[in-house]
């Protein structure tokens, strides 16, 4: 973009607008930097600034307006502090800077005492002159000889002489200006400097022009003549380059939406062309502006006359401009000292009463030398700054021996604006007219009469006309038959491109008045090509459709066969992982019935082996006890041999005692055996009876499927009858929004059954929305046919997988239920089904509901 490739920005003031510092239209606000000091400055630097609320400063509140819905002046004011730090102004300067603002606020509220019926003043010493001088960094007392006394020089000598209250007030008011313009001035440089990079003449620029907007307030002033008589030289120049201009050069290209964008091509085309072009009259406000500029006795030559002569006053200058311009029609004097203007926005009344003094410089020598004696670096360099201008201003209109007048501020402002002119004319120029709504500053409303004279005076009307009367539109006989040829609708390319042009305009009723032929090309007045461009851009948008439903058909194609092709593929992994889950239960399941009478053999092995082992372990330890007391004591052998006898009896009955429990062991073996092989006998049995069970639930899986697939047909076939009714008879379809045929025989197809009966159908549903039509109950009892279909498949295969620790009783009781559960649903089932059907027959014809009843009965007996 053009933007990217910007690397200087430049910022210049100019004609900067220095009234509105201290004074205000009612219902504005002074300048938004005033208001986010006073309510976003930081409770540190309030102290240090002397800061108070924006209603108790006379700059601000003069306008009863404060504040402005829906913005937070404080949040701006933390804003603007960020975007200082982005372009790397030091806190330091920053400081300064609120300080010559909060100095300019206090400044307003200096108050002035009549002393004298000469009017002569005083200023009254309060906390707004301490305050300001403070911020100035200057003494009170030369703050208030300056705003209440002058020195006029009479000869050699320098006389003091008392101002009076509106000279004090002019006075103030100007050093205020003087402090916000060059403070704004110095925040220019600033910013200039940052975005520079040390480039400072580009080949190529962009300019943009903010001006501010025709002014008339309660009381009109020198301010107002300067901004009104801007605004004058610059309309006169937007007339020349778009009225003139225009007619002169013909625009090709006229927008206009609170805006004007001109692009310009040659009469001399239309000419060679053979196409017509007349020319619209139009008012400009040259006589205004001759009212201003004209030789010998305008308006700025009168003021600049009479600025540079001592003795002039203001009643003066009133008589001299009725004298020299009363036969302009756009001036009127009035009494009283005023006298009135006819701008081409409208009438603006003047006062005459301090026109001279605000001319001539009101930057006297006073207020230099104060500002030069501050402590404060910012009000030194203002002071330096205006200097130097004003040295360099001498400079200039010295020549030779020959001392000029000085120039007023008029003749400045003059010069000013004629270099601007000069150097919008050197550049292509393009312009945006703002249009006020109201002059109420009330957002949302719009007064037709303010809206309608703004358009007049900007000339925007006259540019309308010239839009109508020209061909702002304008193709190639090659590029037109090109672009519409599409339109025809039939193969033209055997004629000539003029030949097809001029039959697309002929079938589109393009009248003749409303376009041109040329040798070359054709031109179009403003807003006849959309006529063309909607019916290209149905064309198109049809076409595309056309494509749109073509590719979506193969690619629902396309679509359909991958689905089943992978519901097929996956119906058969999972068969198989089914399958083999299955197989591995079923030898697991054997496994546990295989061992475990081998385990509670082994077990009644072991006990009977530790017992054995304890009891002889123990008959042992009491023997060899016997013998080593027999082998330590000789001399008590006859009494032992006595004793030896109860103990041989208690052998004999330990040992009768383990005789008695082996033979209890050995009988307890012996009906375990027994139990064992009654046990085994029952696997087997039940062994038997599970491959019965077996056979009986694969059985019914069989008789479920035929009965699945019997009620696919049906429905399928249901189907095909109703689409087909609906063909033959399409004042019977329901909402006419049922979808195309090969997209409703997809609805209800049921997808690839799982071999092993374990995997759930699917089906294939595009999206038809259940409530659609007499589908709605087919549809609900097929979805509820499917999720009972699974429901039963699960229960079914949970009860098959018998755990080890469940009896075959209870998986065959399971299965009984789960049979009587079925048998109930299905009856129910048929039932709804019969009912559905019923309703489906009551959307065909008399002899397709027979033939379709019919159908129904043969197919719900073999269900």
């Amino acid at each position: 973009m053009l933007l990217e490739k910007c690397v200087v920005l430049k910022y210049k003031p100019s004609m900067f607008y220095q009234s509105r510092v201290v004074q205000l239209a009612q219902g504005e606000r002074s300048y938004h930097i005033f208001y986010q000091l006073c309510a976003g400055a930081p409770s540190g630097l309030r102290g240090r600034l002397r800061l108070r609320g924006a209603s108790e400063y006379k700059y601000l509140n003069q306008s009863e307006c404060l504040e402005i819905p829906n913005i937070d002046d404080a949040q701006k004011s933390h804003d603007l502090t960020g975007a200082l730090d982005s372009i790397r102004i030091c806190k330091e300067d920053q400081e300064h800077a609120f300080e010559m603002l909060a100095a300019v606020l206090w400044l307003g509220n200096i108050s002035f005492l009549v002393t004298d019926n000469q009017k002569h003043i005083e200023v009254v010493s309060d906390e707004a002159v301490t305050n300001a001088a403070g911020l100035m960094g200057c003494f009170e007392q030369d703050l208030i000889l300056t705003l209440s006394t002058r020195r006029v020089r009479a000869g050699k000598d320098e006389v003091t002489k008392s101002l009076t209250f509106e000279q004090a007030i002019a006075t103030r008011d100007a050093l205020a200006s003087f402090i916000y313009v060059s403070l704004f001035e110095w925040l220019v440089e600033k910013i200039n400097l940052s975005l520079s990079m040390g480039k400072d003449n580009m080949g190529c620029s962009i300019s943009i022009l903010d001006m501010c907007g025709f002014e008339s307030l309660k009381k009109n002033s020198f301010e107002q003549f300067c901004i009104n008589y801007a605004n004058e030289r610059l309309q006169q120049h937007l007339n020349q380059h778009l009225i003139k201009h225009e007619q002169e050069h013909n625009a090709s290209d006229i927008d206009i939406f609170f805006f004007v964008l001109v692009e310009c091509s040659s009469l001399q085309e239309y000419e060679l062309d053979g196409i017509d072009w007349k020319k619209v009259d139009f008012e400009d406000n040259q006589e205004c502006l001759d009212l201003f500029e004209k030789k010998p006795s305008g308006l700025m030559l009168i003021l600049d006359e009479l600025s540079n002569l001592p003795k002039a006053t203001d009643l003066t200058f009133s008589a001299k401009l009725k004298h020299h311009l009363s036969n302009n029609h756009c001036f009127q004097g009035e009494r009283g000292g005023t006298f009135r203007i006819r701008h081409h926005a409208g009438e603006v009344l003047y006062e005459t009463e301090k026109f001279l003094e605000k001319s001539r410089d009101p930057i006297h020598s006073e207020i230099i030398e104060l500002l030069a004696s501050c402590t404060g670096r910012l009000p030194q360099s203002f002071a330096l700054l205006l200097e130097q201008s004003q040295n360099l201003d001498s400079a200039s209109v010295q020549s030779g021996m020959s001392v000029c007048k000085k120039q007023s501020v008029s003749t400045t402002f003059k010069g000013q604006l004629f270099k601007l002119i000069q150097h919008l004319e050197s550049t292509k120029q393009h312009f945006i007219c703002c249009i006020r709504p109201n002059n109420k500053q009330i957002p949302g409303a719009f007064e037709k009469d303010i809206a309608l004279r703004q358009l007049r005076c900007c000339g925007i009307l006259q540019v309308v006309r010239i839009s109508k009367s020209g061909y702002p539109m304008q193709m190639t006989h090659q590029e037109f038959t090109k672009r519409y040829v599409s339109l025809l609708g039939e193969n033209k390319d055997s004629q000539d491109p003029l030949s097809l042009s001029i039959a697309i305009l002929q079938k589109f009723g393009i009248l003749p008045e409303m376009y041109q032929v040329g040798y070359t090309k054709l031109y179009f007045r403003k807003g006849q090509i959309d006529i063309l461009e909607d019916a290209r851009k149905q064309v198109v948008q049809g076409t595309l459709e056309v494509q749109k439903c073509f590719n979506g058909r193969h690619a629902y194609q396309d679509f359909r066969k991958l689905k089943e092709e992978v519901l097929t593929l996956q119906s058969y992994i999972r068969g198989e992982i089914a399958r083999k889950e299955y197989g591995a239960l079923l030898g697991l399941k054997r496994q546990v019935i295989r061992t475990r009478p081998d385990k509670l053999f082994m077990a009644t092995v072991q006990i009977q082996s530790v017992i054995r082992g304890w009891l002889a372990r123990k008959e042992f330890n009491h023997l060899w006890n016997s013998k080593q007391l027999n082998v330590s004591n000789p001399k008590h052998g006859g009494r032992i041999s006595e004793i030896k006898d109860p103990q041989q009896e208690t052998l004999s009955l330990v040992v009768e005692e383990l005789q008695k429990r082996v033979s209890m062991a050995e009988a307890t073996l012996g009906q375990k055996e027994t139990e064992n092989m009654g046990l085994r006998e029952q696997v087997v049995q039940y062994e038997a009876r599970w491959s019965e069970y077996e056979a009986k639930v694969k059985s019914m899986e069989e008789t479920w499927q035929k009965q699945i697939k019997s009620l696919q047909m049906s429905l399928a076939a249901a189907k095909k009858s109703l689409i087909a009714e609906n063909a033959i008879n399409p004042a019977r379809r329901l909402d006419g929004a049922q979808s195309p045929p090969f997209y409703e025989s997809e609805d209800m197809s049921m997808g690839t059954q799982t071999p092993g009966g374990s995997t759930p159908m699917r089906y294939a549903n595009n999206g038809i929305d259940d409530t659609n039509g007499s589908l709605n109950p087919v549809s609900h009892l097929t979805k509820e046919f499917e999720d009972r279909r699974r429901a039963f498949d699960e229960e079914a295969l949970a009860v098959v997988e018998v755990k080890s620790d469940q009896s075959p009783i209870h998986a065959v009781e399971e299965f009984r239920r789960l049979r009587q559960r079925f048998e109930a649903w299905k009856r129910d089932y048929k039932a709804r089904l019969k009912e559905a059907k019923g309703k489906v027959y009551k959307l065909g014809r008399s002899d397709a509901e027979k033939h379709r009843r019919n159908w129904w009965g043969k197919k719900s007996k073999r269900g």
